[in-house]
């Protein structure tokens, strides 16, 4: 991996595997579980100047990731909702990039911070209820075909991760 790739993705890339593993899941849901505290850990202390911090030259600032991980987490939760109340539903991507342009995400990330707490106590208790059958069902993405949600439940355990080894990476580099 090579020093930008290091940056953009600390934990490495995501792999989805061809048939997540059943026993896998209660991982990938601890980790939605955990995500709303581990984050406000990796945030705790930074200021306005360090949260309009890019992560690394030419991303998003800290405050942008905070913002977007609300964003997508939301989306994905509304995903899980339609696969399981649909037939494979087409669903409809958005351009994160200029979600992340938004006004909105010069708030303060206290709003983000809240609604992804919320946001995850509701996502927990929903894949805790659902069962095997459940976990086949998934929905169509126009840019990336069919993914079913045991697929999608792993890659969110990843995307958590991912954003807030982006935040504590840059803190150990700055030495914050």
């Amino acid at each position: 991996m090579n020093d930008l790739d290091s940056l953009r993705y600390p934990i490495g890339r995501f792999h989805a595997q061809p048939t997540p593993l059943a026993g896998e899941r209660t991982a990938h849901i601890d980790t939605l579980r955990q995500l709303p505290a581990r984050l406000r850990d990796a945030l705790k202390g930074l200021n306005d100047a360090r949260l309009d911090t890019p992560y690394r030259d030419g991303g998003w600032t800290v405050r942008q990731l905070v913002h977007h991980i609300a964003d997508s987490h939301m989306n994905s939760y509304v995903r899980f909702k339609l696969a399981l109340t649909e037939d494979w539903p087409t669903i409809k991507p958005y351009d994160e990039a200029a979600w992340a342009g938004l006004p909105d995400n010069k708030l303060s990330i206290e709003p983000s911070l809240e609604l992804t707490a919320a946001l995850h106590q509701r996502w927990v208790t929903l894949l805790e209820s659902m069962t095997e059958a459940d976990f086949s069902k998934g929905f169509n993405h126009p840019e990336r075909g069919r993914q079913n949600l045991a697929t999608t439940l792993a890659l969110y355990d990843w995307h958590s991760r991912h954003h807030t080894a982006h935040i504590t990476a840059l803190r150990a580099r700055q030495g914050w």
